[in-house]
């Protein structure tokens, strides 16, 4: 048992995610097949508008990508139905195009989730005073916005039948184990809160769906996926904390590196046990999310994502080969921006010899404005979209491919050997079919 915290050490604690941590999942669009990457699409869409619809416009920056797992898993255990998707309408973040995003009771409870842990986040930085917080007009502020989110949340909760006050429980616990704990104290019992919060709210997938026999697999499945949320936490922000004296679970408890990479690990095997347990009828998203998608975040947090067929996860190839990099970005077949090699309206263009050079055609008539332009590229580059996938230029709104979208590249390749490491966990399921065309 350790004795009181001292005021210096609770001032510490500032830094650590805890019971909020959401983000470990995050997807290239360029490794997920089109069907599974509208899908995707569609959740996290889905989420952000049902914060919106809900609890308002400002609610929507509570949006996160492990959020969005609620409704994937929702979806996937009950029968598929047109009702689960309507068409949005124009959003900066998706080009300025229309979009169907998943509706219904898992965003919801995905966005009341959401909710509660982002409030827990914020009181938890009042209370340390970070940053602007330290001044009292701002912290008073906060406070405010923190106890409507944590109204809104446990109303829409209430709605669906699920206990909020279990998410706030554990945040207020959370706090508590981090004061005590010191060299020697199990890491999985700083890693408990967590791990309790995020297995209520997938277990109660299971009773949206109507699907009550999923509820124990679900819920170890998200017991799992929470202690692997707070230390890939940890071991991500172990040297910026070490740097700026802030608390770590890790350096806290003693806790190694390599510990901590067995502990991922057999979470990663245990979080695929059980999903096999589970009854889904379209379960292929929810498997390669929490299957694949979450392996990947551990290799990177580890800094061990390699790609599989690539010495050190660089490009190969000669010029003009696979892997090619003899162009500069912007003059190659993939450039996103600006004509391909060659002006076809110069005296050594297309035709030139025979004839004389053609005027440039006229511009669209419907181009966007200096202003709008600059709006819809600050959105399109928020969200990656101009590095993997397609959208619409920003001002002349004609479609371009992502940066990624004809190399090889780094990270996004590693999908090749998505299954190596999953035993028979993929039996059944085509999620592996990742396009690739590599023979590892």
């Amino acid at each position: 048992m350790h004795g009181a915290p001292s005021p210096e050490r609770g001032a510490q604690l500032n830094e650590t995610r805890g019971i909020v941590v959401f983000g470990i999942v995050r997807p290239c669009v360029h490794r997920l097949p089109d069907g599974l990457r509208t899908e995707w699409m569609a959740h996290l869409c889905g989420l952000c508008l049902a914060l919106r619809s809900h609890h308002g416009q400002f609610a929507r920056i509570v949006t996160n990508y492990d959020g969005l797992i609620v409704s994937v898993l929702t979806e996937a255990q009950a029968e598929r139905t047109p009702a689960q998707r309507r068409t949005a309408g124009p959003c900066p973040l998706r080009a300025m195009r229309t979009a169907p995003v998943a509706k219904g009771e898992g965003a919801r409870l995905a966005a009341a989730v959401s909710l509660v842990l982002a409030s827990a986040k914020v009181r938890d930085h009042v209370a340390d005073r970070d940053g602007l917080l330290k001044r009292r007009p701002v912290a008073a502020a906060a406070r405010r916005v923190a106890a409507g989110w944590d109204r809104a949340g446990a109303r829409t909760g209430a709605q669906l039948g699920f206990d909020t006050a279990l998410l706030v429980d554990a945040v207020d616990r959370q706090t508590g184990i981090e004061l005590l704990a010191g060299p020697g104290t199990p890491l999985l019992t700083v890693t408990e809160p967590t791990e309790t919060a995020t297995a209520a709210a997938f277990a109660h997938t299971a009773v949206l769906a109507g699907k009550p026999q999923n509820a124990a697999p679900l819920a170890e499945a998200g017991r799992l996926f929470g202690r692997l949320a707070h230390l890939l936490d940890a071991v991500e922000d172990q040297e910026a904390d070490a740097a700026s004296g802030a608390w770590n679970p890790l350096t806290a408890t003693g806790t190694s590196r390599a510990e901590a990479r067995r502990l991922c690990d057999d979470a990663l095997r245990g979080v695929r046990l059980a999903l096999r347990d589970a009854e889904f009828t379209d379960g292929k998203l929810a498997h390669v999310l929490l299957a694949h998608e979450l392996r990947r975040s551990v290799d990177r947090a580890f800094a061990t994502d390699a790609c599989s067929h690539q010495s050190g996860g660089l490009l190969t190839g000669g010029p003009g080969g696979p892997g090619g990099v003899d162009h500069p970005s912007g003059t190659g077949p993939a450039a996103s921006f600006g004509p391909p090699p060659g002006n076809p309206y110069s005296p050594s263009g297309p035709g030139a010899p025979f004839g004389p050079p053609q005027p440039p055609p006229e511009p669209p008539r419907d181009r966007r404005g200096l202003v709008v332009g600059c709006l819809v590229w600050a959105g399109l580059a928020c969200t990656c979209q101009m590095c993997c996938g397609t959208f619409d230029d920003p001002w002349s709104r004609q479609r371009r491919e992502g940066l990624c979208n004809d190399c090889d590249c780094g990270d996004c390749c590693d999908g090749c050997d998505c299954c190596s490491n999953c035993g028979d966990c993929c039996d059944g399921c085509d999620c592996c079919d990742c396009g690739c065309d590599c023979s590892c």
